[in-house]
């Protein structure tokens, strides 16, 4: 259940703010450019959507970002506290009858079906390399689910989530604006029910993929973690979106599988689309993988006509 939860979990810019926002307790309401410059001053990379009625700031947001990853979060604050509006990601539905769900159905999470073993569906070379890291980590991965075995490399071997800051952007976000009463606004959230019948419903080949982006991250070590977030710091998102690690978290469940990716990709393309339109500022923070990948929220919106300011994406 830890695993299925922190999966849930995981599954990454600023997203500029529209508008003029008025301050609640200042003579002198900020200027949209204000705004925009004290979420800038913040340190992590964002892109800026101006429109004849406002400003929209998209924040590019990595999980887990490390410790020695030097950022500003009060300056973010600051901006969150002026703008009109604010979009961050929405949790799953897990209901208590989802929990009976799947203490009944573990075993359809957990392991490879019908007592089949790892063998039975990865190359030689895949189960060569499984095989020297089950001998490294003492671990038998020989049962195990491909898709939980990639869980536990990366969380518990690699450790990527550890000794990493207390709060991410969307954090900083959801507590500066119920502190200044900003709307906050989220995605439509997924039912658990959903989300336990899609994952149980998934042949174990479709979590080959994702297995082998683990191994590789887990194999290189963990000298990618903290160059993940120096890059994600300097504003270098292909190196980002070329990290390992980054590619490891964005071709596992839930991002990899082709119905709960394209939803999560059309929400929030909607999602900005509406904010555009609306006036004012909005700050938004979206998952780094969901806006600068290849046809992501990033290269839409530019489809769609929107002039987007901010650092190289690809």
């Amino acid at each position: 259940m830890k695993n299925l939860g922190w999966s849930l979990g995981i599954g990454a810019a600023l997203i500029p703010l529209a508008g003029t926002a008025l301050a609640q307790n200042s003579e002198t309401p900020p200027t949209q450019n204000e705004i925009v410059v004290a979420a800038q001053r913040s340190g992590v990379p964002m892109w800026t959507i101006y429109t004849d009625t406002g400003t929209v700031i998209l924040v590019g947001e990595i999980r887990a970002v490390p410790e020695s990853t030097a950022w500003f979060p009060d300056r973010l604050k600051e901006a969150t506290g002026e703008a009109d509006r604010v979009i961050i990601r929405s949790r799953p539905k897990i209901s208590p009858g989802d929990v009976f769900r799947l203490i009944f159905r573990g075993g359809s999470f957990t392991k490879l079906p019908d007592k089949s073993v790892a063998a039975d569906y990865l190359d030689l070379d895949q189960r060569a390399r499984l095989a020297a890291l089950e001998t490294e980590y003492d671990k038998d991965y020989d049962r195990g689910s491909f898709l939980m075995t990639a869980f536990d490399l990366l969380a518990r071997r690699l450790d990527f989530d550890d000794e990493t800051l207390d709060d991410d952007a969307t954090d900083i976000v959801r507590k500066a604006a119920k502190k200044a009463d900003v709307p906050i606004e989220r995605p439509v959230r997924f039912r658990g029910e959903d989300l336990l019948d899609n994952l149980a419903e998934a042949p174990p080949t479709s979590h080959i993929p994702c297995l082998e982006a683990a191994m590789t991250a887990t194999e290189i070590g963990p000298d990618i973690i903290e160059k993940r977030g120096d890059d994600w710091r300097k504003f270098n998102i292909p190196a980002v979106m070329d990290n390992p690690l980054e590619v490891a978290l964005g071709t596992c469940w839930p991002w990899a599988d082709p119905e709960l990716g394209e939803d999560i990709r059309a929400t929030w393309v909607e999602m900005i689309e509406g904010a555009a339109a609306s006036d004012g500022t909005t700050v938004a923070v979206v998952p780094l993988r969901v806006l600068a990948e290849t046809d992501g929220v990033l290269d839409s919106l530019e489809t769609r006509g929107f002039e987007i300011g901010g650092p190289l994406w690809r």
